[in-house]
């Protein structure tokens, strides 16, 4: 250790460089986050593209958010089997088979699009397949991660990893936008191209040990997933942290759909909608820059209520603006809080969570705040066809605020303990 490093305190603003630092020269971790930023770039690309592409397609609200939730169920259906799966599996080749997958299954997009053959059946079925993909590599790169970096860089990792999709959010929306109205196929052959680089990243990677010791004799699958749930319930902060996440989860996904529709209704053009959805990205990054500060410094119980609330009091004011890059300033308002959410309660579970029991643990969670999701697309889509975006807008406020009322309540989120280090 140098001079240098050795001066600085063991909390607080040199810690927190000290461990930048410490990533910036970790070559596997920066591999890794390099390219998966690019392919959070891609993924944003496109994501944007999908509800743009069947609006134009069908003309149908409804038929958007029933894609979007078929293009989402795979976080309900594939979690708990792929977290057994990824704590069995060598986790470096689940990466890797995941990214050509996906390569595979998006380019499909763009070549049956030239010839003529594209149809919503095959939208649906390459969305289904590529998020199937990203449910066993999210929980493989996030069981790998304490291998790859020490414990003392996990906060420093998960805000870097924040920055880049935040960033992504921020860049790729707007060029979904803008590449949806070059050509309905650039989306789509942008995101194949950000798979294909973020698998040579992982093949120059050294390390490629990243699972870590399992103590048992492998079990049947429905036991071994049975551990992971009985851990996280036995925890009580993280259990209700995982319910308020799915609350919000399917909160914000209606909301993108509605934002989406209530652009075009004000008269902005594709490229338009992408950078008013590019501004959530806005807030996002300065708000992963910002939760490495905070996160030594404020209780995990204050961040939980305290997030909620901010976004509970943010949602009505959608309705405000009639310029349509103003909803993005909104957006941008609540996105910037979020990172300080993800930032302090996923270093709170990977700091606990036994490193065996990772894939498992990461799949309830995620299989309870991700599997939320789809049923955002399709509530949003048939409150929008029913009623209009204004009074969409306001349930989903109201939902909000009953889960911010939540969080007050939950003896659990009170009567948290701090993350000691």
């Amino acid at each position: 250790m140098t001079t240098e490093h050795a001066a600085e305190p063991a909390t607080g603003r040199g810690a927190h460089r000290a461990a930048r630092r410490r990533l910036w020269r970790n070559r596997d971790f920066m591999l890794l986050w390099s390219g998966q930023t690019v392919s959070a770039l891609g993924s944003r690309v496109s994501a944007t593209a999908v509800p743009l592409l069947v609006l134009a397609m069908t003309g149908s609200p409804a038929v958007a958010g029933i894609i979007g939730f078929l293009g989402a169920l795979p976080h309900l259906l594939v979690q708990l089997p792929a977290g057994v799966l990824v704590d069995r599996w060598d986790r470096w080749r689940t990466m890797l088979i995941c990214d050509i997958g996906r390569l595979a299954a998006v380019a499909s997009v763009p070549i049956a699009w030239w010839l003529g053959w594209l149809s919503i059946t095959q939208v649906a079925v390459v969305a289904f397949v590529e998020a199937s993909l990203y449910v066993f590599f999210h929980l493989a790169e996030g069981a790998a991660l304490p291998r790859i970096v020490g414990t003392a860089e996990l906060p420093a990792a998960l805000a870097q990893n924040e920055a880049k999709t935040r960033g992504a959010t921020l860049a790729g929306m707007p060029l979904g936008g803008l590449l949806f109205g070059l050509d309905r196929a650039l989306p789509f052959v942008a995101d194949a191209i950000s798979y294909a680089l973020s698998t040579v990243a992982l093949l120059l990677m050294r390390r490629r040990d990243l699972a870590g010791p399992r103590p048992e004799a492998p079990a049947s699958m429905w036991r071994e997933a049975v551990a992971g749930v009985r851990w996280l319930v036995g925890q009580p902060l993280l259990r209700a942290a995982v319910l308020l996440v799915a609350g919000s989860n399917l909160i914000f996904q209606a909301v993108t759909l509605t934002v989406i529709v209530l652009a075009a209704q004000r008269g902005a053009s594709p490229a338009m909608i992408g950078l008013v959805l590019g501004c959530w990205g806005i807030g996002g990054l300065l708000g992963a820059f910002v939760a490495p500060w905070l996160q030594p410094v404020l209780p995990p119980k204050v961040v939980v209520i305290g997030v909620h609330w901010v976004w509970a009091a943010l949602l009505p004011l959608l309705l405000v603006p009639r310029e349509p890059l103003l909803l993005g300033m909104v957006g941008a308002a609540a996105a910037f809080v979020g990172p300080l959410w993800n930032v302090v309660m996923g270093t709170y579970m990977l700091t606990l969570t036994p490193n065996h029991l990772l894939g498992r643990v990461r799949s309830v969670s995620s299989l309870v705040t991700w599997g939320a999701i789809p049923f955002g697309s399709l509530i949003g889509g048939l409150l929008l066809e029913a009623y209009g975006p204004a009074a969409t807008v306001w349930s989903l406020a109201g939902l909000m605020l009953a889960l911010a009322i939540a969080a007050v309540a939950s003896p659990s989120v009170r009567h948290a303990p701090p993350l000691h280090s």
